[in-house]
């Protein structure tokens, strides 16, 4: 009898562990992907990640911050000026079948562009891209179109 309850308690604390080790590494940016807007010319816009911190050039990014069943990975920047970026990556969706939980995440290769700068409201003297598309290059999830365009938040 003492033995389930012993085994529930090991795999909940397990359990526990698991997601506080992936909760953390998720919230902290790597360094590789984060830089401070200076690092780019004054005049070049931002994109504002889900922690609200500036990104030039990141490598990955995170389009659904709540449950994060939509992120770009292996973003390759072939331009960041003042008024556009534009890069080739992997959109990575879970299809959420049977349900997110249990679902399957699949990878869609994708043209990304980023335009409409505005000044940042964390940051007047900071312009973001405030608009993202997403052109799919090959197939693409259920109920996605060819292109999504979607905007940023600020």
């Amino acid at each position: 009898m003492a033995r389930p309850a012993l085994y529930t308690a090991i795999m909940l604390g397990a359990g526990t562990l698991f997601t506080t080790a992936m909760t953390t590494a998720s919230a902290v940016p790597a360094a590789s992907s984060q830089a401070s807007p200076s690092v780019t010319r004054q005049s070049d816009p931002v994109l504002v990640n889900c922690f609200m911190q500036p990104d030039v050039h990141p490598k990955d990014f995170i389009l659904a911050c709540g449950d994060g069943n939509s992120r770009l990975v292996e973003m390759h920047w072939s331009d960041w000026g003042p008024s556009s970026a534009t890069a080739v990556g992997v959109n990575v969706v879970n299809d959420c079948k049977p349900y997110c939980a249990a679902g399957t995440f699949h990878g869609f290769p994708v043209i990304i562009r980023l335009d409409r700068p505005e000044p940042w409201k964390k940051d007047p003297q900071v312009r973001h891209f405030t608009r993202m598309s997403l052109t799919y290059t090959d197939t693409r999830p259920d109920g996605y179109t060819r292109v999504m365009t979607y905007p940023l938040w600020s």
